[in-house]
């Protein structure tokens, strides 16, 4: 039986020199490869787990985030809208206005500027329908609530989130009535159409430009309202945004590889394992020498 190969003390000492290094570079070469200094839970259990757990977080606010952004549209959409019908509004009382002016007798211009006045009317309805983002319309009759979530957790009191009520502002809801061409009875009885030519069309018309300014009042505050939440939301959505790069930072700091340091790293444990290998064969060329001797 052959008897056991015996290394001396330089060669096991330069071999086992030789395998950490060469472990040591096969370690780098995968950092330099990955990015990461930390692939799994084997080399580092707490900066692994904790980096997982940050970028959980920072996925879950991003879907978060999304929601926000979400909401800021819906509500860009409804003051858009809200605008628009308050442009409409001051058409309508333009044309009022014109109509008040004429004289007594000229109840067919009247008329005309009755069925204007109606056909503006009828745009107000059409934008209060129109508003409407990803099904949400925060304006039409029987409008929908806007709710935007600010955290992850569901499970607190109170819940982190902003529940935006919707507002009718539809004509009918601003208390803007239809005008009646001709002189006969308004509807819901209301007085005499614009056509009428007794000379009391123009306190008629003062009555409907009162509606007007009323209409317009509520249109703005309404839109001050949902511009204030979006300014609010525009607030979280900056906040939630730091806050995801800032846990991604600093999972990444846990994990991620310094590559310029990595890289100076292989230099020199190539620059070592080089060495070593000349070491070892020293030591072996020195042992020869010594069997020459037999």
């Amino acid at each position: 039986m052959a008897s056991d190969i015996t290394l001396s003390s330089a060669t096991r000492s330069n071999l086992l020199s030789l395998q950490k290094t060469t472990d040591l570079i096969s370690r780098t070469q995968d950092r330099l490869s990955s990015g990461k200094k930390v692939n799994s839970a084997i080399d580092d259990a707490l900066s692994f787990f904790t980096s997982r757990n940050l970028n959980d977080r920072a996925s879950d606010l991003t879907s978060i985030k999304s929601g926000i952004d979400e909401g800021i549209q819906v509500l860009t959409t409804t003051t858009e809208a809200l605008t628009s019908i308050e442009d409409i509004l001051k058409q309508m009382k333009a044309v009022a206005s014109s109509a008040k002016s004429t004289s007594a007798a000229d109840s067919t211009t009247r008329d005309k500027l009755s069925s204007q006045f109606n056909e503006l009317r009828s745009q107000v309805d059409h934008l209060v329908n129109d508003a409407s983002y990803n099904g949400v319309n925060l304006i039409k009759s029987g409008a929908d609530t806007l709710t935007v979530k600010f955290s992850e957790q569901n499970n607190v009191t109170p819940k982190r989130q902003l529940s935006i009520a919707g507002s009718n502002t539809t004509a009918s809801a601003l208390s803007v009535k239809s005008a009646t061409i001709g002189s006969a009875a308004a509807s819901g009885g209301t007085g005499a159409g614009w056509g009428i030519s007794d000379g009391t069309h123009a306190a008629r018309l003062d009555s409907v430009i009162n509606e007007i300014d009323s209409a317009l009042t509520t249109v703005r505050t309404t839109a001050q309202t949902f511009g204030t939440n979006a300014s609010l939301l525009q607030i979280r959505q900056e906040f939630t945004d730091n806050l995801v790069k800032t846990l991604e930072s600093g999972a990444s700091n846990l994990v991620n590889a310094d590559l310029n340091e990595e890289s100076a790293n292989m230099l020199s444990l190539q620059t070592r394992q080089s060495l070593g290998s000349i070491a070892l064969s020293i030591a072996q060329q020195s042992e020869q020498s010594i069997l020459r001797l037999f």
